[in-house]
């Protein structure tokens, strides 16, 4: 009987050490929030310069400062208490993110934003600081990579006057049919081909051709136009 209470009181002890909650201070708050602002700042900046997407969003890239900040106050949250940190886990884990993301890049940042918040929320300023000084100067540097081929996407509207001379013109570039659709008055074709260094010259001779309408050079990534 005596084991039985004694185990009581120690289940007792060790309940409300669990259930209590450590205070954090308004200058570790202040700190931790002006840090998550500054990285936040600079994930803005970096995306801003290294975007090479199709339509620039201000709104997903404000995204990513609130990110940090709401991520870094989360964590400093849950580490006043053991009890109060599982039940924010359990909380968090039925979230679901079902934005769809065209460009896998921008995965990245999400992370880099929930990284940088953690390390700050946990007090780990130099592994906030180093860490994303780091991610920064690894996505401006391979941002700034030159590509030597490119892929692009050739449309051109031309009448059966210029089919002769137009495919002349056509077999001196390495091209791929991708479509072609014939109407009452023109042909439309789509061509994929790969271009160093920008080497548009070509497209003054196709135009120049009696018969073309009209040509397009798009580039692109494959999935969507840029």
């Amino acid at each position: 009987m005596g084991e039985a209470v004694r185990f009581q009181d120690l289940f007792k002890k060790s309940m409300l050490h669990l259930e209590t909650f450590r205070t954090v201070s308004y200058v570790d708050l202040l700190l931790g929030l002006a840090m998550a602002f500054g990285i936040g700042l600079f994930i803005f900046y970096i995306y801003q310069k290294t975007f090479r997407g199709v339509v620039y969003s201000y709104n997903y890239n404000v995204t990513f400062v609130l990110m940090t900040m709401i991520t870094a106050t989360i964590i400093m949250t849950i580490s006043t208490n053991i009890v109060l940190s599982l039940g924010m886990v359990g909380a968090l884990s039925i979230v679901r993110f079902r934005t769809a993301v065209k460009d896998p890049l921008d995965i990245v940042y999400m992370f880099w934003a929930i990284s940088a918040g953690i390390a700050i929320g946990a007090k780990q300023y130099p592994i906030a600081l180093l860490g994303s000084a780091a991610v920064g100067f690894a996505l401006v540097w391979l941002s700034r990579k030159k590509i030597r081929e490119q892929p692009y996407l050739l449309i051109i509207r031309h009448t059966d006057a210029a089919a002769a001379e137009l495919r002349k013109q056509l077999n001196k570039i390495n091209h791929r049919l991708k479509s072609k659709t014939v109407r009452k008055d023109f042909v439309e074709l789509t061509l994929e081909m790969r271009l160093r260094d920008d080497n548009t010259a070509f497209m003054n001779d196709i135009t120049e051709i009696e018969g073309v309408l009209d040509a397009s050079l798009i580039n692109y990534t494959g999935d969507y136009a840029q």
